[in-house]
């Protein structure tokens, strides 16, 4: 499987994911590899104990949306999610999710017909995403290369040292 693919199963969530939900604001003092501890575990309390390695968040419009904190995405990553698909992001949480090395990915309305637990295969190169469960394919916005780039690296920081040591 090339780099930009995951294969994993869906956790699906609705509207409006603000990022209190995603992690509360009495968790924004704990050290960063405790945050996965604490992701959406007022929301869903199961998700924290359960969510494995490349698990994929699925959800609708204006997910990421509230307070501007880093934390949100940061929590998430720390999960083990690289892929949180919605229809769309809060623009803040998008630019966060990036910056931190997570893909925020925007799909068609055809994302409303993935279940929980179904089994995902993301290609961001390509712009799809298909269900291997039910067998069917959405599109998905695909990023330019600069952005690829910068998820790859694990996100804008490592990015910019990468090629600072490069002397681009």
């Amino acid at each position: 499987m090339s780099k930009d693919r995951t294969n994993n199963r869906a956790w699906t969530f609705g509207n409006d994911i603000d990022t209190d939900v995603i992690i509360a604001a009495r968790y924004l003092s704990v050290e960063r590899e405790e945050l996965k501890k604490y992701v959406f575990c007022d929301y869903r309390p199961e998700f924290p104990r359960d969510v494995k390695e490349g698990d994929v968040i699925v959800a609708g419009r204006n997910f990421g949306c509230g307070s501007s904190r880093e934390h949100a995405p940061l929590a998430i990553k720390e999960a083990g999610v690289k892929y949180v698909l919605a229809k769309s992001f809060a623009r803040i949480f998008y630019r966060n999710a990036v910056n931190l090395g997570i893909y925020a990915v925007e799909c068609s309305d055809k994302l409303d017909d993935v279940e929980e637990g179904d089994e995902l295969e993301v290609n961001i190169r390509e712009g799809k995403v298909y269900n291997k469960t039910k067998d069917f394919e959405i599109e998905a916005t695909s990023y330019p290369p600069f952005m690829l780039e910068i998820v790859e690296a694990g996100g804008l920081v490592p990015y910019t040292r990468e090629r600072i040591l490069k002397n681009e």
